[in-house]
């Protein structure tokens, strides 16, 4: 990829070197050019993603695992291959497996089903058993939980934040029992930027005996875990929040914890023999991925990888940050303007209130201006009521966004408050 720039040259030289493999970017809305920072609810697809996909659509496209043609052969070539690929850029290790889905959503809910449903007789969730769930979760790893404890009896606890919305390890130990059986928690939280102690977090439900599963769907642009360093046993993402296709996703996990689950979806490769009666299931992945999966999207994801390990994860990581601090301190200088989680450096996301003036009015002027941005409560209603604070204003930035970006959001909230207020 020889489009990549040298960073060190000025602060938007990696967003000016990659914007052009971005053509979505170019267009212009209300005659304005488009400034998009609703990158927390879905990337843009650089072009080496989209021609790795219609390579796959054009030359290799076919069923696989179950052909002896030449091109159901190349299918599952590329298939395995993008799993593989995804493996490595997650750091998964030899006791890792990656399970291929829609998306984040799906991958949370194979884990919570999979864990409540009767497996071989009984499920891994049992009456008395407790479940923990942060108090900063999306409600894709909040819901499906609630779904869980209905199904095996299990009690669900909240770890919930602080007035200011942070979670601390101590607040764990206190909730953590012989009986927690599951922690789930995310990398980064949507609705508010803020980005927990994970790591720690994880640690402390692992030593406690609890399964532990990471929401990481933002953290996979940048700042992406390194799984084989942390105490996790499911780590779910999806393909879109990463310069990838909608409608993909991985779970990838621990053998062992992956074995435990009851499949979701049953048929196709999932099954190893079946008779009229009864039926034998494949070994692991393909238990968990019944039906035709998404290929060209699995070697979509797996471009998408590629494509930001070439750019550098550390150069993204930077120049994200460098928006976001950037983002945080202009706001927060706006008369009536709160700015959730000011302090969370390592995140992509800032989001905001102001004082008097609902978010979808900030959003719908913000618009006009071209500058997209999302508005409401982020899938994380019980979040925002917690804090008091309702729906906000959610800006968020990837590799592709520039400080120019940052001053046209900035002066445009501005104005957008003297017109509303």
């Amino acid at each position: 990829m020889h489009f990549l720039p040298d960073l060190a040259t000025a602060p938007d030289t990696l967003a000016s070197g990659v914007r052009s493999q971005f053509p979505v970017l170019a267009q212009r809305i209300h005659g304005a050019a488009l400034a998009y920072l609703d990158n927390a609810a879905t990337t843009q697809v650089p072009l080496p993603v989209l021609a790795a996909m219609r390579n796959f659509e054009v030359h290799d496209r076919a069923n696989i695992h179950r052909g002896v043609h030449a091109l159901s052969q190349r299918a599952t070539d590329a298939f395995e291959q993008a799993r593989s690929a995804l493996k490595r850029f997650v750091g998964a290790g030899a006791g890792h497996e990656l399970v291929f889905t829609s998306g984040t959503t799906e991958a949370l809910n194979l884990v919570a089903h999979g864990l409540s449903a009767a497996a071989a007789g009984s499920a891994f969730l049992q009456p008395g058993d407790e479940i923990i769930v942060s108090g900063l979760e999306h409600h894709a790893n909040l819901v499906p939980w609630q779904q869980a404890v209905r199904r095996s009896g299990a009690a669900l606890r909240v770890l919930l934040p602080d007035a200011q919305g942070r979670l601390h390890p101590e607040d764990l130990v206190r909730l953590l029992t012989p009986r927690t059986r599951v922690f789930a928690l995310t990398a980064c939280a949507n609705a508010t930027g803020e980005r927990p102690p994970f790591e720690a977090l994880l640690a402390l439900a692992a030593q406690a005996g609890a399964l532990t599963v990471l929401d990481a769907a933002q953290a996979m642009a940048h700042a992406v875990p390194n799984l084989s360093a942390l105490a996790c046993d499911f780590m779910a993402f999806s393909g879109h929040k990463m310069h990838g296709p909608m409608g993909t996703g991985a779970l990838v996990g621990r053998l062992a914890a992956l074995e435990r689950l009851a499949p979701l979806r049953y048929g196709g490769d999932m099954v190893d023999w079946v008779s009229y009666t009864d039926a034998g299931f494949a070994a692991l992945p393909s238990r968990l991925e019944g039906g035709t999966p998404h290929v060209a999207g699995a070697v979509g994801m797996a471009a998408a990888a590629a494509f930001i390990d070439a750019v550098g994860r550390s150069g993204i990581d930077a120049h994200v940050a460098a928006l976001r601090a950037h983002a945080a301190a202009g706001l927060a200088a706006i008369d009536d303007i709160t700015v959730l989680s000011p302090w969370a450096a390592e995140s992509a996301i800032v989001s905001f209130v102001a004082r008097g003036v609902h978010p979808h009015d900030i959003g719908t002027l913000l618009d006009e201006q071209g500058i997209a941005v999302r508005t409401g409560h982020h899938c994380a209603q019980p979040l925002l009521d917690h804090l008091g604070l309702g729906p906000t204003t959610r800006a968020s930035f990837a590799l592709y966004n520039t400080h120019d970006e940052v001053e046209r959001l900035v002066a445009g909230v501005a104005r957008a408050l003297e017109v509303l207020q």
